[in-house]
């Protein structure tokens, strides 16, 4: 076991954070009736109450009033149409509604200073907050649950960073495509596949039209799947310059020539993402492997539920009588069972939900509850996706795409290590247990990750690891932060940890960095240590006021 303590310690309480030229109020306030819905006139950037609400009207005329609207954030399934987003000049606002006018209201929550650090876009959906949203009216809550509107504080991607999407027909023509898409090759993949996962990962977002991706001001180079044994369509978008690669698809054979040009890709600088595959753990038991996914060098994507905080949310009774969840926030698959049915106790991950697990899956990402914009794009219907891996990797692939936008000289060798070290560990749900080592770090956070980025490269900030146990996979970090913060975080077993720092690493508490024969802890300080490029910022950052620039 090698451990290299080249560092000093300094132990700091707490972490200080950029704060923000903003004094607004923001708060969530529940209404005691879902037809409720105050009316209001605009007069130069704010809100003026026009209901005849009599005791309404009293509390809102001492205040300014920037924002009261409906969203489906932070909203309950039975609270979606009852649930407003308030943004005013004081926070005495909430109490005061909640006081004086009770008949109306029956629960409230002030945002703190640190959640206000968000950009949504003006096509965001019915989880929208800030503004109108002019795009389809449709719940796009699994990019909240990625934290994607914290990512867009930081960046929502440049033209000049291209996302390869390797499975893709697209129209062009369309809005959130038309201007940043080239094909490079037809692909083969018919029935809108290449439109849906294209849109998750890269679609055109802010502007008033249709729905957005992750990475949606990124540009895209669309090319076919197969040819496993060579992936030359592969190899020629790294060639391209290409830095990122979704693969929607699966092989079951492996072939030698294609890990060499993996090797080869990453070398060049190109990340090759893979969803894991679709094959239902009741069959393959952790034992099935799919190819790219598979491979050095690729990060492997499988599925995990976005929408409801617990199991009583969302208790739903099949054809056979018979009471299951669905989609509850970090349980892996699809559907939840009870094994004591008459005290609904004892749940249980129904194994036929389940996408492919084993232990070559890095990390999750949503893939039930999906909107289909092929199938809007196409034939003009509103449909959700019930469940396929396919929809898993775009996620991972427009957050890379984002990181490597907002600091385009990040090493590609770290770029697996932020996602996994910004990942949400989902170790505790018991649910989870039986599929443990087989569904890697646990869910993306995109804006955790990205978030990362910025403070690891940014001066006289804090990067900071914590709150997961890894026993295995390979970390190399850099940061030219004020410091590292390593707090409630586990190193052990195989795995490894390279962290080299500007000036300062601090050992916090519930740490552990103890690997066996196998594994290593390498900290360093490295005073010489330079940015290779600045950092991208988005438009206005970081006093953008949160609403949307003007077009």
């Amino acid at each position: 076991m090698i451990l290299k303590y080249t560092l000093f310690f300094l132990f700091i309480i707490g972490m200080s954070f950029s704060s923000l030229s903003q004094n607004e109020s923001w708060f969530y306030i529940r209404a005691k009736d879902t037809l409720f819905n105050p009316e209001f006139k605009k007069e130069n950037n704010k809100l003026l109450y026009i209901g005849d609400d009599s005791k309404l009207k009293a509390v809102l005329d001492n205040f300014t009033i920037f924002e009261f609207k409906k969203t489906f954030r932070k909203a309950k399934k039975t609270n979606l149409k009852k649930t407003f987003f308030v943004v005013s000049n004081n926070d005495e606002l909430l109490s005061h509604l909640l006081k004086s006018a009770s008949h109306l209201f029956e629960l409230g929550e002030l945002i703190h200073e640190e959640d206000k650090k968000i950009f949504e876009p003006n096509d965001y959906g019915l989880t929208s907050t800030i503004g109108e949203n002019t795009g389809i009216q449709v719940n796009l809550d699994y990019f909240d649950f990625i934290g994607l509107p914290e990512a867009w504080y930081y960046t929502t991607g440049s033209k000049d960073m291209i996302i390869g999407m390797s499975d893709a027909s697209i129209d062009t023509t369309n809005l959130d495509f038309k201007d940043k898409t080239t094909v490079i090759r037809q692909s083969g993949l018919a029935g809108g596949h290449g439109i849906t996962t294209t849109s998750l990962a890269a679609g055109q977002g802010n502007n008033g039209y249709g729905v957005l991706g992750a990475c949606y001001d990124c540009s895209v180079y669309a090319t076919t799947y197969g040819d496993f044994r060579n992936l030359d369509q592969l190899l020629e978008l790294s060639h391209l310059g290409v830095k990122v690669i979704n693969c929607s698809w699966v092989g079951s054979r492996y072939y030698q020539t294609a890990q060499d040009v993996i090797n080869e890709m990453f070398n060049n600088g190109t990340v090759i993402v893979a969803s894991a595959g679709n094959r239902d753990w009741s069959k393959a038991k952790g034992t099935k492997i799919y190819y790219p996914a598979s491979y050095d060098h690729v990060i492997a994507v499988a599925s995990v539920m976005h929408r409801h905080e617990s199991v009583n949310d969302n208790i739903l009774l099949s054809k056979k009588r018979n009471y299951y969840a669905a989609n509850i926030k970090n349980y892996v698959g699809r559907t939840v069972g009870f094994k004591d049915k008459g005290t609904l106790k004892k749940q249980h991950i129904w194994p036929v939900s389940v996408t492919t697990l084993n232990k070559h899956v890095d990390i999750l990402a949503p893939s039930v509850g999906l909107f289909r914009f092929a199938k809007f794009t196409l034939y003009g219907k509103t449909e959700y996706t019930a469940e396929a891996s396919s929809s898993t990797s775009p996620f991972v692939t427009g957050t890379i795409g984002l990181m490597l936008s907002l600091y385009p000289c990040l090493p590609i060798d770290e770029v697996e290590s932020i996602l996994k070290t910004t990942a949400t560990n989902i170790d505790g749900i018991y649910a989870n247990k039986p599929y443990a080592g087989n569904y890697g770090a646990g869910s993306l956070n995109a804006g955790r990750a990205v978030k990362m980025i910025y403070n690891l490269y940014t001066e006289g900030e804090t990067a900071t690891i914590e709150n997961q146990k890894f026993s295995r996979w390979d970390f190399k970090l850099t940061s030219l932060s004020e410091k590292v913060l390593i707090q409630n975080q586990e190193f052990t077993e195989s795995s490894t940890l390279n962290l080299t720092a500007k000036n300062s690493i601090v050992i916090g508490e519930n740490t552990v960095l103890k690997p066996n024969y196998e594994g290593s802890i390498i900290l360093k300080i490295d005073p010489t240590l330079k940015k290779e490029c600045d950092l991208v910022l988005r438009e206005g950052f970081p006093n953008n006021k949160y609403y949307y620039p003007e077009k």
